[in-house]
């Protein structure tokens, strides 16, 4: 192990780093194009670029952004500043609406507050002939939804899931995914350094982080064919609030998915086969 990985992997550690050591190694790997465990050392040229590197991770920049791109299920996304990251437990959610899809021809899907569009991607490449349309409100966020989504055939529109719902047709599709902000006032100001410089419209979920399901289970039932699909990322303790909040609008065969982690993390919502 060279010097200068050890280095790098003591100044993160000192910094307060979450799991420093696997930091370092990707922040290594992006300035030399080389394994730490097996390298000598970087050059002169090298070791500049992994101290400029260095020194913003150190101030808690997210990983992500400083590589500028990062790995969702079999795939990988531009992201930067102004964009959620998109993290491991989204899978679990996306692979949930992947079961549901099964057997299905041409789904209509709808991916709101779609970020870098990784629900809605995942949905595309692994659910053939699915027409997946991806809804972004950010300025920042939609130049990278739009590069991530260029030549995928994922149609992309710019519009506030406030309001997007009254262009929807009735009926029409066949599941809505979403990974709404969620996060509670309270949570708002206890944010990780890192997280704390994602952008505050894709965490804030109000003051008890559930404005945006109380939005989806009302307002886009009507767009759901009926037997189709609302699936929803949660907050780890919001299991039993979205559950009571799809039920209080008439979804049925509701239920939760679990992430990586043994936390709930996907609530799933059907709209009965027969309208109420």
């Amino acid at each position: 192990m060279n010097a200068a990985f050890q280095k790098l992997c003591a100044m993160l550690t000192a910094a307060g780093v979450p799991d420093a050591r696997f930091d370092a190694a990707e922040l290594y790997r992006f300035a030399t194009g080389r394994d730490p465990r097996l390298d000598d050392g970087p050059s002169a040229a090298e070791a500049a670029r992994l101290s400029a590197l260095a020194e913003r991770r150190a101030a808690r920049e997210p990983l992500q952004y400083i590589l500028g791109e990062w790995d969702f299920m079999d795939f990988t996304l531009k992201v930067g500043p102004g964009v959620l990251c998109p993290r491991a437990d989204s899978e679990i959610v996306c692979e949930s609406a992947l079961a549901l899809l099964q057997g299905r021809e041409q789904p209509v899907v709808y991916d709101l507050c779609a970020g870098t569009g990784c629900l809605g991607l995942g949905i595309a490449r692994h659910s053939p002939g699915a027409l997946v349309t991806c809804v972004e409100k950010s300025p920042e966020a939609w130049r990278y939804l739009t590069a991530n989504t260029a030549q995928t055939g994922v149609r992309t529109v710019q519009a506030d899931v406030f309001t997007y719902y009254k262009t929807l047709p009735a009926e029409g599709a066949d599941l809505i995914i979403s990974n709404p902000p969620y996060l509670t006032g309270a949570e708002m100001r206890a944010l990780m350094p890192e997280t704390a410089q994602e952008p505050a419209m894709a965490l804030d979920g109000g003051a008890d982080g559930l404005d945006f399901y109380r939005l989806l289970t009302e307002k886009y039932r009507d767009a759901v064919r009926p037997g189709g699909w609302l699936v929803l990322e949660i907050g780890y303790a919001q299991g039993p609030a979205v559950l009571a909040l799809g039920a209080a609008c008439g979804w049925v065969n509701t239920s939760c998915r679990k992430d990586y982690g043994g936390n709930d993390r996907a609530v799933l919502l059907q709209k009965p086969e027969k309208s109420c």
